[in-house]
C-alpha cells in the first residue's frame, strides 16, 4: 500500500508540474501548498549562536585595549603625563596577571589549551584551507597573535617596572635591580619593546578589518556579544554567575598582588 500511495503522490506532483510547466518557478511551492509533498527539513547543521567568549574575557579585552592605548599616548606626550603612563602600566600588570590565571580556569575557548595551534592548523590557515573546527575560537593565526601580545606585554610591563628614562621617571622597582639591568631594561622598554607593541596593535586592527571584509563576519560583534554563529552541538564556554564570581575573585587577587608589590617597592 505504501508503494501505491507513493506512486499516486508522484503522479499528482507530475500533474501539477504539467499544468504550470516544468520550468515554472512555482512548481515546488504549488506542490507544497497543495499538500502533495512535504518541504525538506531544515539542515541539521544550521548555525546557531554559541557562547564562545565569556564575559570576563570580553571585559579584559576592552580594558586592555583602552589601557595599552592610553599607555602609548601618555608615553609619547611625556612630561607630567608620565605619571599616568606608570599608572596605566600598573593596571596592565594586574590585567595580565588575571589573564594568565584565567587562561587556566576560564571558559573553554578562553583557556590556553584551546588555542595552541598545531603546525597543521597554521599551514591550513596560511594556505587559506582552514577548517570550520580551526576557527571556532581563535584561528591559528589569531592564536599566534594572542600569544605574541601576552608575552610581549608581559615583557614590556616587567621592563617598565625597573626602567629609568634618565630624566624624571623611574619604574617602581628600579632601586631593587643593578644599574646594568636597569639600563638594558630601559633601552628595550623605550625602543624595540614600544615599537613592537605599536606594530602588533596595528597588525591586530588590520587583521580584524580584513577578516570582517573578506568573510562578512564581524569579529568585533562576536567579541562584544560573546556569541558566534556555529553548528548546533558546538561546545560553548561556561559564562554563568559562578564563573563570573570566580573571575571577579581572581581580578581582586591580581589587583591586590600589584598593590602589595608596589607597597613593598616603596
Amino acid at each position: 500500500m505504501s508503494i501505491l500511495r507513493k506512486v499516486a503522490g508522484d503522479a499528482r506532483g507530475v500533474g501539477v508540474a504539467a499544468v504550470y510547466g516544468r520550468g515554472h518557478r512555482s512548481d515546488v511551492s504549488v506542490t507544497y501548498r497543495c499538500g502533495l509533498a512535504r518541504p525538506p527539513p531544515p539542515p541539521l547543521t544550521a548555525p546557531i549562536p554559541v557562547r564562545i567568549w565569556d564575559l570576563p574575557t570580553r571585559v579584559f579585552h576592552v580594558a586592555l585595549a583602552v589601557l595599552v592605548t592610553a599607555a602609548i599616548v601618555t608615553a609619547k606626550v611625556g612630561g607630567d603625563w608620565m605619571t599616568w603612563h606608570l599608572r596605566c602600566g600598573e593596571a596592565v600588570l594586574a590585567l595580565l596577571a588575571f589573564r594568565w590565571a584565567w587562561g587556566v580556569v576560564g571558559g573553554r575557548w578562553s583557556r590556553f589549551a584551546s588555542f595552541l595551534p598545531s603546525p597543521g592548523a597554521i599551514g591550513r590557515a596560511l594556505s587559506g584551507r582552514a577548517s570550520a573546527q580551526d576557527a571556532i575560537g581563535h584561528g591559528a593565526l589569531g592564536a599566534l597573535s594572542v600569544w605574541a601580545f601576552l608575552l610581549l606585554l608581559s615583557l614590556q610591563v616587567a621592563t617598565g617596572l625597573v626602567a629609568d628614562d634618565d630624566i624624571a621617571t623611574t619604574g617602581p622597582l628600579n632601586g631593587h635591580v643593578a644599574g646594568r639591568v636597569a639600563r638594558r631594561a630601559s633601552d628595550w622598554h623605550a625602543g624595540w619593546g614600544a615599537d613592537l607593541v605599536i606594530a602588533l596593535v596595528a597588525l591586530h586592527l588590520l587583521a580584524v578589518a580584513w577578516y570582517t571584509l573578506r568573510g562578512g563576519a564581524s569579529l568585533l560583534r562576536a567579541m562584544w556579544t560573546g556569541d558566534k554563529p556555529l553548528p548546533a552541538g558546538t561546545p560553548a564556554s561556561r559564562d554563568g554567575a559562578g564563573q563570573r564570581l570566580l573571575a571577579l575573585a581572581l581580578w581582586a587577587l591580581a589587583a591586590a598582588g600589584v598593590w602589595a608589590l608596589l607597597r613593598w617597592a616603596a
